[in-house]
């Protein structure tokens, strides 16, 4: 006989949120308690969003032993998921191209994480399959079916301010015994999760506006170059940070490392072209090739892009000055804009291309990203190529303009990559 529990508890207002938190902190043990508080302020320490859902995720799957769960934040009236993590699936050939999903849901009660974002109280379900025929909500199976994955226990909660804003929701999937056999969700989970969502939504929310800024700022550079769109820079972001995971294990770095690394580098990434916002438009959205003064003035944008990082202040100011001076650097030494004896001299003087190694990794990685984006993606002054062909080309110009690693690893990823296309498409 199935197990089956469908049950909605009093959620977190921002009227509630004290007396709320001061009712979970007595009944949950003192040790939980300290765990939460402490990952709460080392979540205040992250940057990226991405980063930011991956860890609050995690933390959050970890406090219940459970193998799979998403995030959906709040845009435009609706829930779009923005994180996805799911054990069983990631073990599994290409499972890690289901991290990539793209849809969105309505706030009504016609699903579990619509009717928790709609009544703002978490939700726990034993059994997805079998379901209380008096509940208005259904289980939609598409995802089970596409990926061969078996959704059974589920626990959804709002993501809410201290205020009482509704960001978002958490849903987790699957709660495992020591056995790792699939469980419901307990009291003690709903209790932990809840208290652990509350304080991760305000790090949320300032994480998510530190990218609202980023893509502002894409946006001016929008203006001058219709290149340079936020779904491109997602892109490539999103991009960078998966080559870099995979080169980053191939070469045995601590899962430490590759945490930091991957939080600074999708923002870093981001503003590879900033520069461009100082190139005339004449240059930048001319409908033919450019002239020999013109394309110095097109290559200046990689100096005027790390310059605007002169007084660095963390790594994160290193790392995007690197990939703005660096990308479009060549394995094999014919890239722009070489040695650079003084950057912020007003006629500074460049030597010949780096080379090699001797390119910043980051810089390396991006410049692959985002030469496969641009390719495969149509602007009003040129048509995208065929992906076979963007593919071939790449294939053709591994030791000469990309790193030989980077494109071993980029096809090694590639299903990876096709789904971080399609879920940051320009429609």
């Amino acid at each position: 006989m199935a197990l089956t529990e469908a049950r909605a508890v009093d959620g977190v207002t921002g009227q509630s949120y004290n007396d709320c938190g001061k009712h979970m902190i007595s009944a949950l043990k003192k040790n939980r308690v300290t765990a939460i508080l402490s990952i709460s302020e080392a979540l205040n320490q992250i940057k990226d969003i991405d980063s930011l859902l991956d860890r609050v995720l995690f933390e959050a799957r970890r406090f219940s032993r459970a193998d799979a769960g998403s995030i959906y934040l709040l845009e435009n009236q609706k829930l779009r998921i923005n994180f996805v993590q799911n054990d069983t699936l990631t073990r599994k050939e290409s499972g890690k191209k289901y991290l990539y999903q793209n849809h969105s849901l309505e706030i009504n009660d016609q699903s579990m994480a619509g009717y928790v974002a709609l009544t703002k109280k978490p939700l726990i379900i034993a059994d997805a399959y079998h379901l209380p025929q008096a509940v208005p909500y259904k289980f939609n199976r598409s995802f089970d079916e596409s990926a061969a994955y078996l959704t059974c226990s589920v626990l959804t909660v709002p993501l809410i301010t201290p205020y009482g804003k509704l960001i978002g929701i958490m849903q987790i999937i699957n709660a495992t015994d020591e056995n790792n056999s699939v469980i419901p969700f307990s009291n003690e989970d709903e209790l932990v999760v809840s208290f652990f969502a509350n304080h991760a939504a305000t790090s949320i929310e300032k994480a998510k506006m530190t990218r609202e800024i980023i893509l502002r700022m894409i946006k001016i550079a929008e203006l001058h170059d219709p290149e340079e769109t936020g779904a491109h820079v997602n892109r490539v972001a999103a991009y960078a940070i998966e080559i870099y995971s995979a080169w980053a294990l191939n070469n045995r770095k601590s899962e430490d490392e590759i945490k930091r690394i991957r939080d600074i580098l999708r923002i870093a990434a981001m503003l590879h072209d900033v520069g461009k916002v100082a190139i005339s438009d004449l240059v930048l959205k001319k409908n033919g090739p450019l002239s020999a003064d013109e394309f110095k003035q097109m290559k200046g944008h990689v100096i005027l892009g790390a310059r605007l990082f002169k007084d660095s202040t963390s790594d994160w100011d290193d790392m995007a000055a690197e990939i703005a001076l660096n990308h479009h650097e060549k394995w094999d030494g014919t890239g722009y804009p070489g040695e650079i004896t003084d950057l912020f001299a007003e006629n500074c003087s460049s030597g010949p291309g780096k080379k090699g190694a001797g390119i910043p990794l980051a810089a390396r990685i991006v410049a692959l990203a985002d030469v496969y984006d641009a390719l495969t993606s149509e602007r009003i002054y040129k048509d995208s190529w065929p992906e076979e062909k963007v593919l071939q080309h790449i294939r053709d110009q591994k030791g000469k303009h990309f790193d030989p690693e980077l494109v071993d690893i980029f096809f090694s990823i590639y299903d990876v990559l096709r789904a971080i296309k399609n879920k940051y498409s320009e429609n």
